[in-house]
């Protein structure tokens, strides 16, 4: 185990105390792992002092500035803190140097939302054998067995890929041509929502999937996509964008070229906050999310947990996750290893959306 720097002061001021003390502090330590400084059992049995690295996509998308902002907050409760740490590019490449720096700092857990299934795969490795524990939300890693990891579903993957496809049916009559912008494509979220889609597009025989192109998260390359996508299927009736940071882009190009915009419906998964003009100037009708901060909150309280060993990888452990009550870790499944799901994504259209802030 790596004792944390928390850890190491603490038992220096010990060492000066008088050899009773020592004793006493002793036997309370031993046996409360996850005590409040008078030896009492904490409500969520979490331990003082934690480091926990949140290593987002990239530190300048909005979602995930959310996301890290919830795992902040977790961790302030917890009396530990959060240290966000990732490159400007959604590539795994510029999240490697982040865990590598958590492993030199001897943080006590990692938070990471995957460019890469694999690629990440041999850092955490090494992060997991110096006693961090590991845990990805909103993109996952898929590393086999090991690093042996916790993965925060911010729903149910079926549910998200689905109901997309519902909505943009609902909206164009289930009939015409359909793309999908998405983000990189090797992103393992994006990978999986897709598969779902096709699978729920076959449910509408009117309607035709006639491109998938990727964005990958920036706003730049999204719009250059995006308007290839127009040029190639000028009868292109709906766009998917299972990224926000897409569908914001793509709104944007819409709102600013109405013409298109009224041949063209655009839905998928956008923040309330980017949206609501968009929404209320006719542009997009619907479109659904979760909300980041709760992903990041749950996270952080996840991997505090973890690192304080009152939660476990095994099926049916469950952990207190402050104001979101508790949660159960779900047996593995196909594709996914243990897993928590935060909850069913909200469908956000003139009617609510400005009840949401995020």
């Amino acid at each position: 185990m790596t004792i944390s720097r928390t850890a190491r002061r603490r038992a220096t001021a010990i060492l000066s105390l008088s050899v009773a003390g020592v004793m006493l502090a002793a036997c309370g330590s031993s046996s409360n792992a996850g005590s409040d400084p008078t030896g009492k059992p904490t409500a969520t049995g979490v331990k003082k002092g934690l480091t926990v690295y949140f290593i987002p996509k990239d530190t300048q998308n909005p979602y995930e500035v959310l996301a890290d902002q919830g795992g902040k907050k977790a961790l302030e409760e917890l009396g530990g803190k959060v240290v966000v740490s990732s490159g400007t590019a959604d590539t795994a490449a510029a999240q490697i140097p982040s865990i590598q720096t958590a492993i030199q700092k001897h943080a006590d857990a990692i938070v990471i939302a995957g460019n890469d299934p694999s690629a990440l795969c041999p850092s955490l490795n090494q992060a997991s054998a110096a006693g961090i524990k590991i845990v990805s939300f909103d993109s996952d890693i898929s590393c086999g067995t090991s690093p042996n990891h916790l993965f925060i579903n911010q729903a149910d993957t079926a549910d998200v890929g689905t109901s997309e496809v519902d909505l943009l049916a609902k909206q164009i009559g289930s009939t015409g041509q359909v793309a999908i912008l998405s983000a990189a494509a090797s992103a393992t979220n994006q990978n999986a929502w897709i598969g779902f889609m096709k699978k729920q597009l076959t449910k509408y025989p009117n309607m035709k999937l006639v491109s998938t192109v990727y964005g990958n998260d920036d706003p730049a390359t999204s719009l250059t996509v995006l308007q290839g996508l127009l040029s190639a299927y000028p009868n292109l009736k709906g766009i998917i964008s299972p990224t926000t940071v897409g569908i914001s882009t793509a709104a944007q190009y819409l709102s600013n070229h109405k013409d298109v915009a009224k041949k063209v419906t655009l839905t998928g998964l956008g923040l309330p906050s980017q949206m609501k003009s968009y929404v209320k100037d006719g542009t997009v009708k619907s479109f659904e999310l979760w909300n980041p901060n709760q992903l990041g909150y749950l996270a952080g309280y996840a991997a505090a947990s973890l690192a304080s060993g009152s939660a476990s990888l095994q099926t049916g452990s469950t952990f207190k996750a402050g104001t979101l009550g508790s949660y159960k870790v779900l047996a593995p499944a196909s594709g996914v290893g243990p897993s928590v799901v935060l909850g069913p994504p909200t469908v956000f259209d003139a009617s609510n959306v400005d009840k949401f802030n995020f």
